[in-house]
């Protein structure tokens, strides 16, 4: 029996090496030697004739039971006077499910109220504080750590459907979320569900409070709303268990919360310009923070970089002793063909070739993506090749949400999180190669605080006409303002307006539309420009 610690948490060490020894036999399993195979390649045989044999009597009975030959006329009547137990247990279970649902929305309301996770404080002491009174859960498990720019969200899910195939137990951290605040703790592939939510949150209320006010009796902050859900995240992980958690980043990544922990594997996706009022505005400053999750001895694999950011990233592992290994140089995509609902890869590692790899995912920028969760996983593991038919199964099950996701058919309504200059250039790309439109119409709404331009200037060449709205929040810009800037962009004859969500999809309908003479499989509408704006669209096509 594993150890606990007086608070109800398992004793770190205990159970991270636990969670060592659940790997180490998964990959001697992998590894056992040929007679070892065949010994159980006989016991499954036996198994399956003994199913077989259970089967047939099964069947038999089946035949001969009231489910074929009908009902005992003795106890029929005993039946209908029953009462509906099971009805009764479900209708209880769905209203403890709506009551733990209705906490999880006041415990995130009032999470709400504290600084926004955009507004990132440069310091760890209070995440690492309520993390060591809850028992230090974050050393409780093997990490693997994201950062970049974009990517980060798609190559989390690509890494923890891996590890899934490989029969480790996962968590995942991720944000923002699209729907429900849940979606950010994912235990095995799912959200966390509302009442263990609840329970993480009045498991680690107390500790944050006590927190909160050393903090402010000092003149600091209380924790911000992204350190909170760091640290239930850490916290869920550890109960659940988990034998490995993947977890992004929220911004940045040197003093982002979820740095407290240690990267057994980091994984930095391609850096780009975005949020330069926190992180800075030269590619140099925003590298020199995110190689900040570096630690000592682990395994770096980065994506293709800019020069400089290579260097940085370079250098940042040889300081901390880290393995490197790169896209380009490590690690290529050998062959990449455009497939139905997807792409078909053969995909180059330090370990082996994977041929014949479909993903279910469009564009260039997610194969790189999936190169990296390839490698990533393989150096968890110790850096040997993996079972060809594990990548195959896990990467043909792999979906991301909102990630040019076709949300409606005739016509196609395509949704997009893309929300800076960088993600609308891979996106437009990944458009033009897919899909065959000889009409697109834009649906787009922007963070007041992105790059408004460059962001309507990536997508000016893809679209017939844009159809500028906003996002029901107040970081959105201001529809007019939004479409001011588009009409300098796209001119006045091809830009709209629409302050409601809804209104502006019925218009960029009408517009894909307008053209009878057009083939209605050609024509689309594109919604892009913040992970909100996509969020509400999924919302409204029932996607949610």
């Amino acid at each position: 029996m594993s150890e606990h610690t007086g608070d109800g948490h398992r004793n770190p060490e205990e159970a991270e090496r636990e969670a060592r020894e659940r790997i180490e036999a998964l990959m001697a399993a992998a590894d056992a030697p040929e007679g070892a195979a065949a010994d159980a390649a006989d016991a499954a045989a036996e198994a399956a004739e003994d199913e077989r044999e259970e089967a047939e009597t099964g069947l038999r009975a089946l035949l001969s039971s009231a489910l074929i030959a009908g009902p005992d006329p003795r106890v029929a009547d005993e039946v209908r006077g029953e009462d509906d137990a099971p009805g009764e247990e479900s209708h209880a279970a769905a209203v403890a499910h709506a009551k733990a649902e209705e906490e999880v929305r006041q415990i995130y309301l009032d999470i709400l109220t504290r600084a926004p996770e955009h507004d990132v404080q440069p310091s760890l002491e209070r995440v690492e504080a309520v993390l060591d009174l809850l028992g230090a859960p974050h050393r409780a498990y093997p990490v693997v750590h994201l950062t970049g720019t974009n990517g980060k969200t798609s190559t989390a899910r690509m890494i923890e459907r891996l590890l899934r195939e490989k029969g480790l137990h996962t968590g995942r951290f991720t944000s923002p979320h699209l729907h429900t605040v849940r979606e950010r703790i994912a235990l095995d592939g799912d959200p966390i569900a509302p009442e263990a939510f609840v329970a993480t949150w009045q498991d680690v209320a107390p500790y944050i409070a006590m927190v909160d006010e050393r903090s402010q009796a000092e003149g600091k902050p209380r924790l911000s709303f992204f350190e909170v859900f760091t640290v239930m995240a850490y916290a869920a992980f550890a109960d659940a268990p988990v034998d490995v958690a993947v977890v992004e980043v929220g911004m940045g990544g040197r003093w982002d919360a979820t740095n407290v922990a240690d990267g057994t594997v980091e994984v930095l996706t391609r850096i780009d310009r975005d949020h330069e009022r926190w992180l800075g505005y030269e590619l140099t400053q925003i590298a020199n923070e995110k190689v900040g999750i570096i630690t000592d001895g682990s395994t770096v694999v980065s994506a293709e970089q800019e020069e400089d950011v290579a260097g940085i990233i370079m250098s940042a592992a040889a300081q901390h002793g880290a393995r490197l290994l790169r896209d380009g140089d490590d690690l290529a995509i050998l062959d990449r063909q455009l497939g139905v609902g997807g792409q078909m890869l053969t995909l180059r590692t330090a370990a082996g070739v994977y041929a014949d790899v479909f993903l279910p995912l469009h564009g260039v920028h997610q194969a790189h993506n999936a190169l990296l969760a390839l490698a990533a996983v393989e150096a968890f593991f110790g850096g040997g090749a993996l079972d060809g038919g594990v990548v195959e199964q896990a990467f043909a099950n792999v979906d991301s949400p909102g990630r040019l996701e076709v949300v409606r058919r005739s016509p196609t309504i395509l949704v997009d999180a893309a929300h800076n200059p960088a993600g609308i250039d891979a996106l437009r790309a990944a458009v033009e190669e897919a899909f065959g439109f000889s009409h697109l119409v834009g649906v787009v709404g922007i963070m007041a605080d992105k790059d408004v331009e460059g962001i309507l200037s990536g997508l000016e060449p893809l679209l017939a006409e844009i159809v500028v709205t906003r996002a029901t929040t107040d970081r959105a810009m201001d529809v007019e303002e939004l479409a001011e800037v588009a009409v300098d962009v796209f001119g006045e004859d091809r830009v709209h307006v629409a302050e409601r969500l809804d209104d502006a999809i019925d218009r960029a309908v009408t517009l894909a539309e307008r053209d009878p003479d057009e083939v209605v499989t050609t024509t689309g509408v594109l919604v892009a420009g913040s992970v909100i704006l996509a969020a509400e669209v999924r919302a409204l096509m029932g996607r949610s």
